[in-house]
């Protein structure tokens, strides 16, 4: 983003260059909002970064940084204060402030965008449910978390690919063709299958369109194409799409595990013990080595996830970014040193791990086991809120965090429905425009008189300049929910604007003036539902 696409940028370089006069050394200081709107509409801890440097009491720095920052700002600036015990509060004068929101209004969907620095490419693997049922509620999680920061990467300027990496091979999908024959047959599903009425239909279905009966490893093979085709019907529905599709019985077929084992032996990291082939990953940070081949002859799990890392990596990404359940902590430490012992670095390798999320209605959880059955599915969900609710209620919380899901909350059309709240902000500021296009406007009206910014307008721009910093560090920390948080605090100062200041009808100057703040909110809300997944209805 180039710095005179947004006004906060040149605020940040005045106050850098001002810190710089009193010692060079001055560590990058914060610019954050007062907790208080008549402390001004920036505060920056400059000074107090700068007293131990400069050997003189942080008030003191601070009003000499103040008189600096006024020789530098001029007329953008309206008051400087010192306030506390160092920090700086500037107050910006309204033609800043006009010409702030006109810049984000002229800018429209594209403000915020290009802010990574610098920009990098990313492989984002996430949802990879294994393909033996189809998504649940928590796999709804992955996917809402996974392509939105994917959306939020790529509009922030980096390369993204978004990657659906397919478990379809290995005793999984024996076991998983078992139960679809058991199914058929009537017999017993064996120990440890699965249960689900969903195999049942599988079943039935096999079989009327294949009278003359399949093995179980034709059933197997059967099962996954037709819960494949579920799953990406699903993800469709869910605004969801992949760049690349993995397979790792492809991976197996290719010989990729045995290519990838036999580099790893030519860098002298695998052995032979107790009839097993190892890695040493201990010597990359690991607790232990792993098993790459069982005494039986059988690859492991690890071995197969080892080769599909290594071609990720000559794919060329900077990183591979995983989204992996709450049951992969002891996963990471070894991936990642698998991925070292091939050469690359320690951060080439991201994981988020996603917490569980619990559907809640009257105040009970519902519990789910995908083997057993006994599950929510994400269709179902999708089919009881919709997609927006379903996406959005997915993200109110960090992906650290496990989430519970009010199911009558987010079936309301009211105000206190987050997704709701925000999307009518958006609606009703294209009613507004409506209205004023019946109305039509007056030509030639000239600059809003002096004196008519108000303070709910005020705090309305200020929140508006927030959006490519609040991109940015969604991006930079991986926090979608980062991005849900703000357009919430977006819609409420819009709410608060809207009920204190007349737009439609307010005046020569002011009326065009209140409707650039009106537009230029209209497409900082619908830039961030569209980062989630989310859609920005015009009319509710």
């Amino acid at each position: 983003m180039e710095p005179a696409d947004n006004p906060i940028d040149e605020l940040e370089a005045a106050i850098a260059a001002a810190a710089a006069e009193l010692h060079p050394s001055v560590p990058a200081a914060a610019l954050e909002r007062p907790p208080r709107p008549e402390l001004g509409d920036y505060s920056t801890n400059a000074a107090m970064l700068a007293a131990p440097l400069v050997g003189a009491p942080p008030r003191d720095v601070a009003g000499r940084l103040a008189e600096g920052l006024g020789k530098r700002l001029g007329e953008r600036v309206e008051r400087i204060e010192v306030a506390g015990p160092g920090f700086v509060n500037l107050q910006m004068s309204e033609l800043w402030m006009r010409n702030a929101v006109a810049l984000v209004a002229a800018r429209g969907r594209r403000f915020g965008a290009g802010v990574a620095d610098p920009p990098r490419s990313l492989l984002v693997e996430f949802v990879s449910a294994n393909p033996t049922g189809p998504l649940t509620v928590a796999s709804g999680r992955h996917l809402a978390y996974g392509d939105s920061l994917a959306r939020i990467l790529e509009f922030a300027g980096n390369r993204v690919e978004r990657e659906y990496y397919l478990n379809d091979a290995g005793s999984q999908i024996d076991l998983f063709g078992a139960s679809i024959a058991a199914r058929i047959s009537g017999a017993e599903v064996p120990e440890g299958g699965y249960e689900g009425d969903y195999v049942a239909a599988l079943g039935e279905r096999i079989r009327s369109e294949h009278p003359a009966g399949l093995d179980a490893a034709e059933l197997g093979r059967l099962g996954v194409e037709l819960m494949l085709a579920g799953i990406r019907a699903t993800l469709e529905r869910a605004r969801v799409r992949f760049d690349g599709w993995a397979s790792e019985r492809s991976l197996r077929a290719a010989g990729a595990v045995e290519t990838a084992i036999v580099e790893l032996r030519d860098r002298g990291l695998v052995y032979e013990s107790e009839g097993a082939v190892w890695l040493r990953t201990s010597r990359f940070g690991d607790d232990k080595d792993r098993v790459l081949i069982r005494a039986d002859g059988e690859p492991t799990y690890f071995a197969a996830d080892i080769a599909y890392h290594r071609d990720k990596l000559e794919r060329g990404f900077e990183v591979l970014f995983d989204v992996l359940g709450a049951d992969h902590h002891g996963y990471v430490g070894r991936m990642r040193a698998a991925i070292v012992a091939f050469g690359a670095e320690p951060e080439a390798f991201e994981v988020a791990i996603m917490q569980m999320v619990n559907l809640v209605e009257g105040g009970e959880r519902a519990r789910m086991s995908k083997r057993r059955g006994d599950f929510a599915r994400l269709d179902d969900l999708l089919d009881d809120i919709g997609v927006d609710a379903t996406r959005f209620f997915m993200l109110m919380r960090s992906h650290e965090t496990p989430i519970d899901i009010d199911l009558e909350l987010a079936r309301a059309h009211s105000s206190d429905n987050p997704v709701y709240y925000a999307q009518y902000a958006h609606a009703r500021i294209c009613s507004i425009f409506r209205t004023a296009a019946e109305r039509g406007t007056e030509a030639g009206n000239g600059p809003p008189p002096a004196g008519t910014l108000e303070p709910a307008e005020r705090s309305l721009i200020a929140r508006l300049l927030d959006a490519p910093g609040q991109i940015a560090r969604a991006a930079s920390r991986r926090e979608p929910h980062g991005i849900t948080t703000y357009v919430r605090a977006v819609a409420a100062d819009f709410h608060a604007f809207y009920r204190d200041c007349r737009v439609v009808g307010a005046g020569p100057g002011l009326e065009p003036a209140r409707l650039a703040v009106c537009a230029a909110t209209r497409d900082v809300i619908a830039t961030m539902l569209d980062l989630v997944g989310v859609d920005a209805p015009e009319e509710m």
